[in-house]
């Protein structure tokens, strides 16, 4: 089974962005929580350690496996709870470039959308971030509605979406 990708190419200011959505059915609080603590982070892809008033903290991806090196993430915008922007302060080894997460929460008539938004600039990069978010977006809200995420099986997303990102960028 394949699962068809729901995100898109999104340009601003000159950037392109890789940019998903997610429904919840809960005050945008919670699902602030669900992002920013890391005990409710670390159910669906990771956690994190430090004080967020120094402007950085150190985030641990345990949906990796417990070998994943940590990555300091310089914090540039913190509006609790409707905005986050974080900036990687190291390269990653799959873009070569600092990744740029921006993280938008709005809420009405009792359900809360979140907007993730990622800078991207190539076609191949896309092919595997793109699948690799709309994976983890799902861990999240199966994590919120309490579901097996066992049940959520990364190559599914890798098979079905990559090309479909790989084109979207290109």
């Amino acid at each position: 089974m394949t699962i068809a990708p729901t995100g898109r190419r999104d340009s601003r200011d000159g950037t392109d962005y890789l940019v998903l959505t997610r429904r919840f059915a809960a005050p945008v609080e919670d699902v602030w929580a669900a992002v920013t603590e890391p005990e409710r982070l670390e159910r669906w892809i990771g956690t994190w350690t430090g004080d967020p008033a120094t402007g950085e903290v150190t985030f641990f991806m345990t949906a990796e496996g417990e070998d994943a090196p940590a990555e300091v993430y310089e914090i540039e915008v913190c509006e609790p709870p409707r905005r986050l922007v974080t900036r990687s302060s190291e390269p990653s080894d799959v873009t070569g470039t600092r990744w740029l997460l921006e993280l938008d929460l709005d809420d009405a008539d009792g359900f809360t959308t979140l907007t993730f938004a990622q800078a991207l600039s190539d076609a191949e990069t896309a092919s595997s971030v793109g699948p690799g978010w709309e994976y983890y977006l799902d861990r999240l809200v199966a994590a919120e509605r309490g579901d097996d995420l066992d049940d959520i099986v990364f190559e599914q997303y890798l098979e079905g979406q990559s090309e479909y990102y790989r084109s979207a960028f290109t």
